[in-house]
């Protein structure tokens, strides 16, 4: 499947969508995501552990990893592009049992990973590394809500339209990283 067969696909995602969606789908996400790194995810913990509301919804939601660079005048949003993955996986599987149904980054992810989100119900997606300008343009709207004091780690809700991405691992426990090396060690 390539870019030009992608799945539109409109935020949030619910569990039934997150089950239909396969690994090497293409997919243009939607609608309204937050963001989050690694200190937001530490904060977040911290209110989870203090059994305190947290400052968005996880049911159903995305968290793309991204820390935005300020905006230029005139523009919404500065580059947005992907943030290493991985650095989030020790918070990852806990943010799926509560109702996470996506994420969105760059690389590979550890197999806590891709059991939590067969477990869950979940995606992780992945998206262009090196591409924050590109993808910046596919971000329409931009509003700080939570944290506007860690810059751009606060987390953003940002408005998507078009913004392309692959399903790298699925509900189903299937891995695109996995698949493609086995793919091309066969050739």
């Amino acid at each position: 499947m390539s870019l030009k067969q992608a799945k539109k696909i409109i935020t949030p995602i619910d569990k039934e969508l997150v089950k239909e969606l396969k690994a090497g789908d293409w997919l243009l996400l939607n609608g309204w995501v937050y963001t989050a790194r690694d200190r937001a995810h530490k904060l977040i913990f911290e209110l989870l552990e203090q059994k305190k509301a947290l400052p968005f919804p996880l049911e159903n939601q995305l968290i793309y990893y991204t820390g935005p660079s300020p905006a230029k005048p005139g523009e919404i949003i500065g580059s947005a592009g992907p943030t290493t993955s991985s650095r989030m996986d020790k918070y990852t599987p806990k943010l799926y049992e509560l109702g996470l149904s996506a994420t969105l980054g760059k690389g590979e992810r550890s197999s806590e990973i891709i059991e939590a989100v067969k477990k869950f119900i979940g995606l992780y997606l992945v998206t262009i590394g090196g591409a924050g300008a590109y993808l910046s343009e596919r971000i329409k709207q931009a509003r700080v809500v939570a944290w506007e004091e860690l810059g751009p780690e606060a987390v953003y809700q940002l408005y998507l339209e078009d913004f392309p991405c692959l399903v790298a691992y699925d509900s189903q426990g299937r891995d695109y990283f996995s698949e493609q090396r086995k793919k091309y060690q066969k050739e």
